[in-house]
């Protein structure tokens, strides 16, 4: 047998398992003492219904493995076509910033305590927490939501990035 049929099978036996295990909590005892229509639809549908979302959750696993079978022509194929989808990307952000108007130099005021981080992206390391209004200037240098910004916090001078989501205008 292939593969993907033992996969299926073995997901659709464990959706009987399942349909069975919570049959045999969540239904009254007398409907099980003898077989009948019932019992079987029940067993029939869990067991379709389980197999279907094991299969579904198991799907984006098997199909990860699958890349590594795939012959020398069709991965070429589907790394071209990957650098093709990230170059539109690239082009659509380098035009969507040059369009934007520059902000360099406008001040900005923190509504809420905000991390200064190294760089760009919730997992970079946190430099300082600018407090709440605080003034911000941005120094232009942007990724995506992402501002670099210049701030004095303690009296020391800082250059870091943060959430342009977490900004306002001074006056607003």
């Amino acid at each position: 047998m292939e593969t993907a049929k033992l996969y299926a099978a073995g997901a659709f036996a464990a959706g009987l398992v399942l349909t069975l295990f919570l049959a045999a909590y969540l239904t009254p005892r007398h409907w099980w003492r003898r077989p009948n229509a019932r019992a079987l639809l029940i067993m029939v549908a869990g067991a379709w219904g389980f197999g279907s979302l094991i299969l579904y959750a198991a799907h984006g696993r098997q199909s990860e493995s699958d890349t590594a079978a795939v012959t020398p022509d069709r991965a070429a194929e589907a790394r071209a076509i990957t650098a093709a989808a990230a170059a539109r990307e690239a082009a659509a952000r380098a035009s969507a910033l040059a369009s934007a108007p520059l902000i360099a130099g406008q001040p900005f005021a923190v509504y809420r305590d905000l991390n200064l981080r190294v760089a760009a992206g919730v997992h970079a390391a946190r430099l300082v927490t600018v407090p709440a209004g605080a003034t911000v200037t941005p120094t232009g240098a942007r990724n995506g939501d992402w501002w670099q910004i210049r701030t004095s916090v303690a009296g020391h001078e800082n250059t870091g990035w943060v959430n342009s989501l977490w900004l306002r205008r001074s006056g607003e």
